[in-house]
């Protein structure tokens, strides 16, 4: 008898448990965070929302940006990672999360990063900061700028770790999802940091040689086997954010949640909001890697034009449609008239589901066809002769 309570308890738990984690509809999830989104990183598609542009403070979660802007830096040539980054005293005296450097203290652009990333450094952002703009100061107008650039209109930011309790350094949800998208589809190796769980770094000051093991302040890496990322954030005025990117069976999704009571809920809230995202969403893909047919050209110093696709094509499904059914049409002239330049657009693929169109891209000119002109006709009447 024991023994088959023990079982039916067992069973009740893990069904508890399922229906917890794996919601059924968007309607079924429950958070405890008042502002939420879960959008899918590659077409940046909102799958589900709850007060998503209310203003709220971002805490930690700031340093997204911080990042964004240090990747930016990186891939333009104006730092590496192998940059020798002294430390301020403006930016050892940063309190809150830090992994105490010390005035004058040097460590690697990619040490840096992983101080930011790992153990949310308030320190470390501020050097960071200080190395790539001269002043934190001139770094946030960057971050401004950079919001902004984005569509980050609900955004304003006062330093490049959070740590400010100011009225005027706000985010959103939706917003954070934005800098979050940006800077994982931009930077993908971003997630050679936020995937670290705990990591060693060594500390050389005057007063000697000491090691520092980084923490990783996302418990969601161990909770949630599909976990990447991407930043947590928590202050008296915030309460508990977090920026979540996880990947799965070529998904990926980022889940923003703001304001959260406590770690734990922050935790459960990102979780249920990935777990329904993989649970619906279905991803369809075309590559477009096939050759396409030249385009006649009336009146061109070639008769024909070379055709390309623009890139691939990406279509989310979170109806449980059946996108072996998805049809794909060309909608091309016969032909055209010369010029046409390489790159302007010649026409569309379009995509159908069910006899509805659910999205398109360009099809371009592969090279220029220039008008002919007198010479180029009596070319053509030269050549014909010839044969």
């Amino acid at each position: 008898m024991f023994a088959k309570r023990s079982i039916t308890a067992a069973l009740l738990a893990v069904i508890l448990w399922i229906s917890t984690v794996l919601p059924a509809d968007a309607a079924s999830i429950s958070i405890s965070a008042p502002s939420a989104i879960l959008i899918e990183s590659s077409t940046g598609q909102v799958i589900y929302e709850q007060n998503a542009t209310e203003r709220r403070s971002p805490a930690s979660i700031t340093k997204i940006m911080t990042l964004l802007l240090a990747f930016e830096a990186i891939d333009s040539g104006k730092v590496s990672l192998s940059d020798q980054v002294v430390v301020s005293e403006h930016a050892s005296s940063m309190g809150g999360s830090q992994v105490y450097l010390a005035q004058n203290e040097v460590q690697t652009l990619d040490t840096m990063l992983k101080c930011i990333a790992v153990a949310s450094g308030n320190d470390a952002s501020v050097a960071v900061a200080e190395h790539i703009a001269g002043s934190e100061e001139a770094f946030v107008a960057l971050m401004n700028e950079k919001a902004e650039a984005l569509g980050m209109k609900d955004t304003h930011f006062m330093d490049c770790s959070g740590l400010t309790d100011s009225d005027e350094h706000y985010s959103t949800a939706r917003d954070v999802a934005v800098m979050s998208r940006e800077l994982t589809t931009k930077h993908p190796d971003v997630f050679q940091y936020t995937t670290i769980w705990m990591e060693d770094i060594t500390h050389v000051t005057p007063q000697g040689t000491s090691n520092f093991t980084l923490s990783s302040t996302n418990k969601l890496l161990k909770q949630y086997p599909y976990a990447t990322g991407l930043k947590t954030g928590s202050t008296d005025k915030a309460k508990f954010c977090l920026s979540a990117t996880a990947s799965k069976d070529g998904i990926d999704l980022i889940a923003v949640v703001m304001g959260a009571p406590d770690n734990n809920s922050r935790v459960k809230d990102a979780q249920a909001l990935l777990t329904y995202g993989f649970n619906v969403c279905n991803l369809y893909i075309d590559t477009n890697e096939e050759k396409l047919a030249p385009l006649a050209v009336e009146g061109g110093v070639k008769e024909e034009a070379g055709l390309c696709f623009f890139g691939e094509f990406r279509y989310l499904d979170t109806l449980g449609s059946d996108l072996s059914k998805v049809e794909k049409v060309l909608d091309l002239p016969e032909s055209v008239k010369a010029p046409v330049m390489e790159g302007s657009q010649a026409g569309r693929a379009r995509y159908y589901l069910n006899g509805a169109e659910i999205g398109s891209i360009p099809i371009l000119y592969g090279e220029t066809v220039e008008k002919a002109g007198y010479v180029d006709y009596l070319k053509k009447i030269w050549g014909l002769f010839l044969l």
